[in-house]
């Protein structure tokens, strides 16, 4: 996964995720609306402006003086944290 920061100022992060599509953007934009400090956050894949399909741009907008950065390492490690106990879970059902 290569990650490029598009765009960032003191509470908005504009973010490419190279090599991912719907299935995994839909679990991060989702964990990041349940972060208590997002006030905002989407993702697109085909922009307007660029002429056709395009790696995945997450953007996220935070509030209460959050970093958007830090907001959105938190939400891969509830993410990690999520997967783990799936997986847990999963091999103790089989």
């Amino acid at each position: 996964m290569e990650l490029r920061v598009i765009e960032k100022s003191d509470d908005e992060l504009s973010i490419e995720i190279a090599g991912e599509d719907h299935t995994f953007m839909n679990v991060l934009k989702g964990t990041l609306l349940e972060q208590e400090n997002v006030g905002a956050a989407t993702y697109d894949v085909n922009p307007e402006q660029s002429g056709g399909q395009t790696e995945p741009i997450l953007t996220i907008k935070t509030e209460g003086g959050a970093d958007p950065l830090d907001t959105l390492e938190d939400a891969a490690g509830d993410i990690k944290d999520k997967t783990a106990s799936f997986r847990d879970a999963y091999e103790s059902a089989v």
